[in-house]
């Protein structure tokens, strides 16, 4: 199948970090133009924007930097998104804030990312939001790590310089638990090993940035061997459509994990019914077999009791189930978090009441440490807390699955997004049978 067929084409997330004014957004911008993925009236955009530096060139941040507090303080505040195809990839880009004050808005662009950026000023080298941003990334299960070390041109694409960067990253990846990292000396302000090789960088015999995001393999980093579907809704199609649908009753939701093939003995949770896989439909029709992450309509063999909230399991592989959870927790909200307090807790398609039972300690990001005793959480702060939910939430560990091993937190008066959360592995696998449970 030729690259550029569309069923061929993967899709990478990734996400840029690192410290206030090190270049985000203007190696994203520079990724974009150069790659000739800016529509005309982006380019004419760009070129009447009033932010022309002295030498006449456009501010290529502005294409991500859109509040005018961004442009007014030269800083990244929000969360941006961008995307953009080459005829090897599908992109989408998370331009996340630097500021340590907006580590939230960092975590919440990095957690669906495969490869995260990092980038440092060559001048500065290694500062402590790059080691925070490293760490975070480690914690997020990020595949892969590109360190881009920018503004070269501002110490003379000096490599001895770059070879200090590459040594003191070097110290530290290994408590980050991160395997997969290169490092590439750019300039994002003049494109200098971006999208194509710089000749002032003789000494680099690397990929380009914009190669190494093309060819890096992640068809490994999703999980293939446990099957997990959260159903989304029930689907019944109703008149007007084909009548001979009349009985169709499908489940309909997105793959998180492992494959399913037709005829599969499966388990529905939380009835713990063993059945089978009758049926795959997807938009193209009927096919054999899915996988993560693709999104299907399951038929069963027999008839249950599921609906939003279910979720359909490989019956050789079950999760865990428990009411009772311990986790890491980044806390988003300006409230900060005490033992005690009463939330919401959304896992994959089901939402539960819960409470948060005990503040176990806070993690220094910095040094990866844990500090024991907290009793509380503050916006920004990343903790282990444990959790008690009013019914079982069925899981796997987030080192497992990123996806069923994830949450948020909600206020339930304001529906406001409290924190997010990575689940512990589970001590015993999911039984049978529905356990009720009050708070």
């Amino acid at each position: 199948m030729s690259p550029t067929t569309s069923a061929a084409i993967e899709i990478l997330r990734f996400n840029t970090c690192g410290s206030v004014d090190d270049g985000k957004s203007t190696l994203i911008g520079r990724l974009l133009h150069d790659s000739k993925s800016l529509m005309e009236d982006q380019l004419e955009a760009l070129n009447n924007s009033a932010d022309l530096s002295g030498d006449g060139r456009f501010n290529l941040a502005n294409l991500t930097d859109g509040l005018r507090a961004e442009r007014e303080q030269g800083i990244t505040i929000d969360v941006a998104y961008r995307y953009f195809s080459t005829p090897a990839r599908r992109f989408i880009i998370a331009d996340t804030p630097g500021h340590v004050q907006y580590t939230r808005n960092m975590v919440t662009g990095a957690s669906t990312a495969n490869l995260s950026i990092i980038l440092v000023d060559a001048r500065a080298g290694v500062i402590d939001q790059s080691r925070r941003h490293t760490a975070i990334a480690g914690l997020l299960r990020i595949p892969h790590l590109v360190v881009a070390v920018n503004k070269m041109d501002l110490v003379d694409w000096s490599r001895e310089r770059f070879e200090e960067i590459r040594a003191q990253f070097l110290e530290f990846l290994p408590r980050a638990n991160i395997k997969d990292v290169v490092f590439i000396p750019i300039s994002a302000l003049d494109g200098d090993n971006v999208v194509d090789a710089s000749p002032r960088t003789p000494w680099y015999h690397g990929p380009t940035l914009l190669g190494h995001l093309e060819t890096v393999h992640i068809a490994s980093d999703l999980n293939l061997e446990t099957f997990r579907f959260p159903i989304q809704w029930v689907n019944r199609p109703h008149y007007p459509v084909d009548p001979t649908l009349h009985d169709f009753r499908g489940y309909s939701g997105q793959i998180a994990g492992g494959v399913v093939r037709k005829g599969d003995r499966v388990m529905v949770l939380p009835g713990g019914i063993f059945t089978s896989v009758r049926a795959i439909h997807t938009f193209d029709g009927e096919i054999e077999e899915a996988c993560c992450p693709k999104s299907v309509t399951l038929l069963l063999e027999d008839d249950v009791d599921a609906g939003r909230g279910s979720m359909i399991v490989g019956a050789d592989r079950l999760p865990g189930g428990s009411t009772e959870l311990r986790a890491r927790l980044c806390w988003m909200h300006p409230r900060v978090l005490r033992a005690g307090a009463r939330v919401l807790l959304k896992h994959t398609t089901s939402t539960v009441q819960a409470v948060v039972t005990a503040i176990e300690s806070r993690l220094d990001v910095a040094n990866l440490t844990e500090k024991p005793g907290a009793t509380e959480l503050s916006m920004n702060d990343i903790g282990t807390v444990s959790i008690r939910t009013a019914s079982p939430v069925f899981f796997d560990g987030y080192a497992t699955n990123r996806l069923t091993g994830s949450f948020i937190l909600i206020d339930a008066a304001t529906n406001a997004t409290l924190g997010a959360g990575m689940l512990e592995p589970p001590t015993s696998v999911v039984a049978p049978e529905h356990t009720d449970f009050a708070i």
